[in-house]
C-alpha cells in the first residue's frame, strides 16, 4: 500500500539530506512504524490467554531491525542456520526461537539444539529418527492437502513441499513420543500475503480440530498452536487492508470455546514477517536515464538485485516521485534497472508523474522480502540499508556490498582431488 502518511512526511522532509549524505540506492526502514505494528498485533490478540509472535527472520534479516522486534517482546521464526545465529545475536534463546526444518541437515539440527536450544518444528516424518536428541517439546508442521485451498503465491497445499500430511500426523506424534518427547505443539503455514481475515480464522479452527483429533487418539495435551505467517499487506492503493482486529477477535473466541469444552487453552503463536515490517520499508533510487523506443523507459540506479519481487512474481510495488504528486502530468512508463534480463522491471506500463533524470523514486513496501531476496547475478551488488529512528536520526545498518565482497569467495587455498593411482 502507499506508505503511511506519517512515514512519508518524515522521510520526504529529510530525503534530499539523506541522499546527499548516503547516496542511492538504499532501503530505509521506519522504526516508529515497525514498533507501532508490533503493538497492534499484541493488542489484537490480547484476548488469548497467551499470545506470542515469532517474527519471520527471512523477511528482513538485519540485526538492528531484529533488535527492535525483540524489544517489542517478540521471538523469531527461523528456517536456516544463519537465521538461528542472527536471532541469538540479538538475545533470543530457547523457546524464543521456533526453528522450522525443511530438508534439514544433521549440522543444522545440532546448531538448533545448541546454545539454549529452540522450539523444533519438524516438517517431515522421516526427520524424526534423524534428530540427534529428541527435545522434550516437539512440534509438527501440518499440511492438510486438498482439505484446504492455498493462494496464488504459495500454491495449493497438496502441491507444496512442506509439512506432514493429514494421514501421517497422528503417527508423527506417536513416533516423537516414543523417542522421548513429552510436550507438544501444532503448526501450519498455508498462504502468503493473505488479505482475507476469514482464511486465517479458519486456519485456527482447523488446528484446534486437529488438536482435538490427535489428543483423543494419543491422550496428549497440546501446549500451543501456531497458525503460521502469511498475513498480507495491501500493496496496491485500491486494496483493502487485512482486518486484524476482527481476525484477532474471532480467533480468541475460538480459543475460549475450546477451553470451555476441554478445560484448557493452548497458547497462540503467529509468525508474521511481511505484516510487521513490509509497509515500513522503502527502496530509494535515482533516475539516471530515459529511453524512448516502442515504450518509454525510466532507468534507475537500483535493479532487480535490490528488489526481485516484481520480476519474480509480477508483484506490484507502489512508486512515488519525490516532489511530484501523483495525478499531475502523468506519462505511462516502465521503470527498469540495468540487469541483463528483461524482467528487471520495478513497474510495467505505470502512469507516473513526468520523470526526468535526477528525480528520486520511492519504491514502497520493501520492508519484507526486499533486500533479503537480493542476489548477485551480473555481478550486481546489493545496496545499503538505513534505519529512520523514532527521534529522527538516520542510521546505516548495513553497508552496500563492494566488489571485494563479490570476489571474496575466490580467495582460497587451492585444493585438488587427484584420481586414484592405477
Amino acid at each position: 500500500m502507499p506508505m503511511s502518511a506519517d512515514f512519508k512526511d518524515r522521510l520526504t522532509l529529510r530525503i534530499e539530506e539523506i541522499v546527499a549524505y548516503f547516496g542511492t540506492p538504499f532501503h530505509i526502514y521506519d522504526e516508529k512504524g515497525i514498533l507501532e505494528t508490533c503493538q497492534a498485533l499484541k493488542k489484537a490478540f490480547a484476548g488469548a490467554r497467551f499470545f506470542q509472535e515469532f517474527y519471520a527472520v527471512k523477511a528482513l534479516p538485519n540485526p538492528s531491525v531484529l533488535a527492535l522486534i525483540r524489544q517489542a517482546g517478540f521471538g523469531f521464526d527461523c528456517s536456516s542456520a544463519a537465521e538461528l545465529m542472527l536471532s541469538r545475536e540479538v538475545g533470543a534463546r530457547g523457546e524464543d526461537i521456533m526453528f522450522t526444518s525443511n530438508n534439514t541437515t544433521l549440522e543444522e539440527f545440532q546448531l538448533a539444539a545448541a546454545d539454549g536450544g529452540c522450539l523444533l518444528n519438524l516438517d517431515d516424518v522421516t526427520l524424526i529418527p534423524k534428530v540427534p536428541q529428541m527435545p522434550d517439546l516437539i512440534c509438527f508442521r501440518y499440511n492438510p492437502g486438498p482439505r484446504r485451498g492455498g493462494n496464488a503465491i504459495i500454491g495449493k497445499p497438496e502441491e507444496a513441499k512442506y509439512g506432514v500430511s493429514h494421514e501421517q500426523l497422528v503417527g508423527a506424534y506417536r513416533a516423537a513420543r516414543e523417542r522421548g518427547a513429552r510436550r507438544f505443539g501444532l503448526h501450519t503455514m498455508l498462504v502468503s500475503n493473505e488479505l482475507q481475515a476469514d482464511y486465517m480464522v479458519e486456519t485456527a479452527r482447523m488446528l484446534l480440530q486437529e488438536v482435538e483429533r490427535i489428543s483423543v487418539e494419543l491422550g496428549i495435551v497440546f501446549e500451543f498452536i501456531n497458525i503460521g505467517g502469511g498475513l498480507g499487506i495491501p500493496y496496491r492503493p485500491e486494496e483493502a487492508p487485512l482486518d486484524l482486529v476482527g481476525m484477532g477477535f474471532q480467533i480468541t473466541a475460538l480459543l475460549a470455546a475450546f477451553e470451555e469444552q476441554h478445560g484448557y487453552q493452548p497458547r497462540l503463536f503467529l509468525e508474521s514477517g511481511r505484516y510487521v515490517t513490509g509497509p515500513h520499508g522503502v527502496l530509494v533510487t535515482t533516475v539516471i536515464n530515459e529511453k524512448n523506443i516502442y515504450r518509454r523507459y525510466v532507468g534507475v540506479d537500483a535493479c532487480m538485485s535490490a528488489l526481485m519481487r516484481p520480476g519474480m512474481y509480477g508483484a506490484y510495488h507502489h512508486i512515488a516521485v519525490v516532489g511530484k504528486p501523483q495525478g499531475k502530468s502523468e506519462r505511462v512508463v516502465d521503470v527498469v534497472g540495468s540487469l541483463c534480463e528483461n524482467n528487471d522491471k520495478f513497474a510495467i506500463q505505470r502512469p507516473l508523474p513526468d520523470i526526468v533524470p535526477g528525480d528520486l523514486l520511492l519504491i514502497q513496501d520493501t520492508g519484507a522480502h526486499g533486500h533479503s531476496m537480493g542476489f548477485n547475478y551480473n555481478g550486481k551488488l546489493r545496496p545499503k540499508e538505513l534505519l529512520l529512528r523514532s527521534g529522527g536520526a538516520v542510521e546505516l545498518i548495513r553497508r552496500a556490498e563492494t566488489p571485494a565482497d563479490y570476489f571474496a569467495t575466490l580467495a582460497f587455498e587451492p585444493r585438488v582431488l587427484q584420481p586414484a593411482a592405477g
